[in-house]
């Protein structure tokens, strides 16, 4: 193994000397060379394979509480710039907590790029290292589960592995934390900015038809700004809104937005506020996080998966039309569709493992899907499900 020379996006070689440890429960130890933050970061190692996209990746909110490893191998190349952050919550900073690279980072090659992403990592405190073999990690995580891990990064090289193995090995496991806390607003805020676009960069609603309150699990800034493209006047709540604070604010629409964690174990909160919203009929769209708690709130179950789902080249298929949509995914657990009532119609599945990526309520105006629409990897693919969101509030509205 051979060390970069200080900062190992700067090139050149020297002795070989580790200077960051990835430290597996198992007590494994993965050498490698620091970069971003120093100190020690611990969480549960997942895998993502998407190729771009990675700033806004590493500010997803539903990511909090993971070390997230790369299988493409070119990470930082271009930089990063102000305008793709996820995190709207600027006192959660970063949900992740550490990341995993196989090539060392470059100088930012990109006309968008305002900083390099190793000032970057340093400035959101995220702990770093490269020089990994992410393939073989990648088929450990695929092979075994995720593990929980300790990442470390002592720029002079000097660890306490014994420390470290231990520190791992007692960390809890994902199933039963509730992160949302960690990820959530504070307090309510309205939100009117619109996608990016060229030459003008973001825009500003400027005329809404409906109102719609989105409940904050850890929300990401494209939903949001989506919601708003669709002519949604959008009031975002902190997770543990009440139903009747969020009634008193006359929705004729609720999201139920993605977050990190155990859906049941955020569940014990937010499901009892979700079922009494599905009593009132008002129109209901979940994602991700959002999906899993409406499965839970009508009766479902949700389930730790293995390896988890973690890319942008996800195919997902919508049942009610046959279209195949390339998608976003982002989630440890998933709901188990033998458990989901009669009156909850599976609409979306994955391609990959049949896994359930979507059902709609028969009896109530509520869906929600599992992957991310908001994101761009089809590009467009799954821009319709807020477009399907407008018309079940404009249909509520006719019947008034």
């Amino acid at each position: 193994m051979t060390a970069h020379e200080g900062n190992p996006a700067a090139g050149g070689w020297s002795e070989p000397r580790a200077t960051a440890l990835l430290v597996l429960a198992d007590g494994t130890v993965l050498e490698g060379f620091g970069l971003g933050a120093t100190g020690e970061a611990p969480g549960e190692v997942c895998f993502n394979t998407a190729m771009t996209g990675y700033q806004e990746i590493l500010t997803d909110p539903s990511y909090a509480g993971q070390i997230i490893t790369f299988t493409f191998p070119h990470i930082g190349n271009v930089g990063v710039n102000d305008d793709d952050t996820e995190t709207v919550n600027a006192a959660a900073s970063s949900g992740v907590r550490g990341v995993v690279l196989h090539a060392a980072i470059t100088e930012p090659s990109n006309w968008r790029a305002s900083r390099h992403f190793d000032a970057w990592l340093k400035a959101r405190n995220i702990v770093g290292i490269c020089g990994i073999d992410t393939r073989a990690l990648t088929a450990l995580i695929r092979d075994g589960g995720m593990p929980n891990a300790v990442l470390a990064h002592a720029p002079d090289g000097v660890f306490d592995i014994p420390r470290l193995q231990a520190m791992a090995a007692e960390l809890p496991d994902m199933t039963g934390l509730d992160l949302v806390p960690l990820v959530t607003s504070t307090q309510r805020y309205d939100w009117d900015e619109t996608p990016w676009q060229w030459p003008a960069g973001y825009g500003k609603r400027t005329s809404a038809a409906h109102k719609v309150v989105a409940i904050d699990y850890g929300v990401k800034r494209n939903i949001l700004r989506l919601l708003s493209k669709v002519g949604c006047d959008v009031t975002v709540v902190p997770a543990t809104a009440t139903a009747s604070e969020i009634m008193a604010l006359k929705p004729d629409g609720i999201f139920l937005s993605n977050g990190p964690g155990d859906p049941a174990a955020t569940g014990e909160y937010a499901v009892p506020v979700i079922k009494e919203l599905l009593e009132k009929k008002v129109p209901t769209f979940g994602i991700c996080l959002g999906h899993q708690m409406l499965a839970l709130a009508v009766g479902g179950q949700t389930m730790k998966m293995k390896q988890g789902h973690h890319g942008a080249n996800h195919p997902v298929q919508d049942k009610t039309t046959g279209k195949v949509e390339i998608v976003s995914m982002n989630h440890g657990f998933a709901v188990d569709p033998a458990s989901l009532p009669a009156h909850a119609v599976e609409t979306h599945v994955s391609l990959f493992d049949g896994s359930n990526s979507g059902f709609a309520l028969t009896d109530r105006p509520a869906f929600s899907v599992q992957h991310h629409p908001e994101a761009s990897p089809g590009p467009q693919d799954s821009h319709y499900l807020f477009n399907r969101f407008v018309e079940m509030m404009d249909a509520d509205k006719a019947k008034a």
